[in-house]
């Protein structure tokens, strides 16, 4: 039963992130490049912001956002960390350095947030928080904590669909419930946090809940036959 509700959980998880991706993707690269909609909610700025340079910021956090979702996806694969250990600590290294560059280009974007100085404070609260999970996951791994590590990445990844539940929340209550786009967007980031760490916890619990069998695939010896 657990093996069958972690895969179903998995491919659920492929299934969303793929979908948001090319959301993500069409409409900033595509429908609207110049992230017009998105900078006319943006108000109470505390400095002057230099679009050009905001956009060029904003599409390497894109593409490094997905990146990171499709990395943390891949490792999430017993079958790719039983017969392609490499592949796997390769692709966790990109990772890092993805959630990095992430943060990092999220950190610069941070003081023109929507909604003002609260939530300018909440993004790097969120990056802060992100990069000690995705190190505390590799330092897991480096002590053997295979089990520990995955724990932590679980914890790690769900902040790649940070930016989905706040809009996901933004809609709601601006939409459903006709709150202003800037409370609405400021709950939607504070109420994120709560969800990030809470997502975390229930999927830990169900899947994590006993230490995963990670043995390696025996390959077949290929002098087996002349024996």
């Amino acid at each position: 039963m657990k093996i069958i509700k972690g895969r179903y959980l998995y491919f659920t998880m492929i299934v969303i992130s793929v979908a948001y991706m090319v959301y993500v993707m069409l409409t900033n690269l595509y429908f609207d490049p110049h992230a017009t909609h998105f900078l006319s909610h943006k108000t109470k700025l505390n400095h002057p912001m230099n679009v050009p340079v905001w956009l060029n910021v904003l599409y390497i956090h894109i593409v490094f956002a997905c990146l990171a979702m499709v990395t943390g996806a891949i490792n999430f694969s017993n079958r790719v960390l039983r017969k392609h250990r490499m592949l796997h600590r390769i692709n966790g290294y990109m990772y890092i350095v993805s959630v990095f560059v992430v943060c990092g280009t999220s950190g610069f974007m941070a003081p023109y947030a929507t909604g003002g100085r609260i939530n300018s404070i909440a993004f790097n609260l969120m990056n802060m928080i992100w990069m000690v999970l995705t190190i505390t996951a590799l330092v897991r791994i480096k002590q053997k904590q295979v089990n520990q590590h995955r724990k932590w990445m679980v914890r790690s990844y769900v902040f790649c669909f940070t930016n989905m539940f706040i809009k996901i929340l933004t809609f709601v209550l601006n939409d459903g419930f006709g709150i202003t786009y800037d409370i609405s967007y400021t709950s939607a980031v504070l109420g994120t946090i709560l969800v990030n760490f809470i997502l975390a916890e229930i999927v830990i619990r169900n899947v994590y809940r006993t230490p995963t069998n990670l043995t390696p695939i025996k390959r077949k010896n290929k002098h087996s036959a002349l024996v």
